[in-house]
């Protein structure tokens, strides 16, 4: 089912919102006290390109560092791909079928002003709180 969902984004909204972060991690890597937030941008350019089956967490040890670079990433490029997710869900939305892909672009929205301190898993390997884990069933 997540490829369909991957395959159905990638034709519906990913690739134009990849490429939007893939400009931005281009035009980022021009200088070099910037190459943190193109290498940020092209990460997350692959998540937007093939998000299901994926989620973002928080890296742990993220620290003051990581908020300043996030507010100097809205100032320079957050804002735009903010505006590109919210417009992409807002269209997603309009439709039955896109109403799942329009509720991942305005999840997808956030990460677009906070990418630095986060990082891209496999929904399997995202850390779940120890009280709210199941136990595993025996075979």
């Amino acid at each position: 089912m997540r490829t369909i969902g991957n395959l159905l984004w990638l034709v519906l909204a990913g690739w134009w919102l990849a490429l939007l972060y893939a400009l931005a991690g281009l035009i980022a890597c021009v200088l070099i006290i910037t190459i943190p937030f193109g290498i940020a941008a092209f990460r997350i350019a692959g998540y937007a390109l093939w998000p299901f089956g994926r989620t973002i967490v928080v890296a742990p040890g993220a620290g003051l560092l990581s908020i300043i670079g996030n507010i100097i990433w809205v100032l320079l490029f957050g804002w735009e791909l903010f505006l590109a997710h919210l417009a992409a869900g807002v269209l997603l939305l309009i439709t039955i079928i896109g109403i799942p892909f329009g509720i991942a672009s305005l999840k997808m929205s956030v990460l677009a002003l906070v990418p630095l301190g986060t990082r891209v898993v496999d929904a399997h390997d995202a850390r779940v709180p120890s009280y709210s884990r199941q136990p595993t069933p025996v075979r």
